[in-house]
Parts: C-alpha cells; structure tokens; sequence
C-alpha cells in the first residue's frame, strides 16, 4: 500500500476513534433534572425533570422555580463541561454549570421516602470545603477522621444542630462537582431545601420542601440520573451535542 494512502488510511481510523470516544454527554442516563437559567449572573432558574423513553426525553410532571449561587454559575467539572469562561471556584458564590452524575441523597432522619442511596447526616457530619485539605469536596464523619482533619470547615451538615434549627440539609441529594476533588475547584454542591422561597445560596440548588420530596420519590439509582445546570443560550448551543431534551421555555 503506498505510504499516503496508508496515512489517510490512519487518518480516517483516528477520527472515527475519536468520535466514538466523545458520545453525547448524556448517554448513560435515563434521568435528567434539569435547571435553566437567564444567563451568567442570575440566581433564579426553573427546573425540570424528565424521564428517557425509547421516542426520546419527556418531562415528568411541572417544572418549578429553584434558587442557585447568589452571584449565578459558572463552568464546573463533572461528566460535560465547557472551556470558556466563567469558570468555578471556591468561594466565588457560584453553582457549577455543566452535566453532573447525582449522588447519594441525604438528610436528617434516619431514612426518606426514596430508592437512592441514603445517608442521614449526624452533628459530627462535616462536608470539608478547605481547599488544602487531604479531605477536600468529601463528607466525613468528625469522629473518625478527629476533629483536626475538620478544622476550619464551614460545612456543617446538621445545620439544624449547629445553626438554630436550620432545615436547608433536612433532605438533599450530592451534586457531583469535582469528583476528583481539586483543590480550589469547588466543593460541597448540592441539591437542598431553601428556608425562604428564591433565597440564594453559596453554590447550591435550592428548592421547596415538597419540591425535593417529590425528586427524591422519583430518582432511581438504576437510571444513572444526572444533574444538569446551564444559562439558556449556553443551553441551546450545546442541546444538539449532549442531547438535551428540548428545555427551558419561558
């Protein structure tokens, strides 16, 4: 075989490689919840749930208003993602944007109304959002880890314990931002309760009481649900590509 052909040969396999090591980001989830929100900078979205069918996505029930970051979002690290800017980081107030895996759900009982994996929180229960931490972006347990290694953390996941009965932890679910915990690049993202109806939060997703309830009643861990958050232009750029269900109508 001359040597030019048998490049372009190569060429062709590489690109088809390529392509099929880059399937929509989407692919393995037969659940999606899914915000949309105004742009960059704004702290309300709507969220919609929706379920994969073999004719495509459907949405599963009404959507509903959610708070996020105070100061919006802007691109996490998860399963899709973007280049561009504005990029998350700790303390900056913001939700991480992108396409995420869900994680366990978590709460103060001892269990909830839901086939996820659960893990009720205890007053030792800390999320660790020091950037220099070996325990970064991770929940731990203040009684096995020592009170040392939770030094400075200012994630209590009992808030009902250690802020006045606070009920923003009651029940929530993991939104898997910087599964490889990297320092500074975000961490403790969840789905939580609000106190008061659009209150914002430091990087969060935050709903109504019966809202979460209901999310939690309908995700199943079998269907790899996952967690996507994006600025409506953002979203109708990149729908095609991650096959996105058709979202976000005012």
């Amino acid at each position: 075989m001359p040597f030019r052909s048998a490049s372009a040969l190569l060429a062709a396999l590489a690109l088809a490689a390529t392509a099929h090591a880059a399937p929509p980001a989407t692919r393995a989830a037969d659940q999606l919840v899914v915000v949309v929100t105004e742009g960059w900078d704004a702290n309300q979205g709507r969220l919609q749930a929706y379920t994969r069918t073999p004719s495509g996505w459907v949405a599963n029930g009404p959507g509903f208003a959610v708070a996020i970051g105070r100061n919006g979002s802007a691109w996490g690290t998860g399963l899709a993602s973007s280049e561009g800017e504005p990029r998350k980081h700790e303390g900056d107030g913001r939700s991480p944007a992108g396409v995420f895996a869900i994680g366990p759900a978590f709460g103060y009982e001892a269990r909830i109304d839901s086939t996820m994996p659960y893990r009720q929180m205890q007053a030792d229960s800390w999320c660790i959002d020091v950037p220099g931490s070996p325990l970064y972006n991770q929940i731990v347990d203040a009684r096995e880890v020592g009170a040392e290694a939770v030094k400075g953390s200012t994630e209590a996941m009992r808030l009902d314990l250690h802020h006045d009965g606070d009920r923003r932890y009651r029940e929530g679910f993991v939104i898997a931002n910087n599964p490889d915990n990297v320092p500074q690049a975000g961490s403790c993202i969840f789905a939580h309760l609000w106190r008061t109806p659009g209150e914002t939060t430091a990087g969060c997703t935050a709903m109504e009481p019966a809202d979460m309830q209901r999310l939690l009643r309908w995700l199943r861990p079998q269907a790899h649900p996952q967690f996507v958050l994006l600025p409506r232009a953002e979203y109708a750029r990149l729908q095609a590509e991650w096959q996105l269900p058709e979202a976000g109508a005012k």
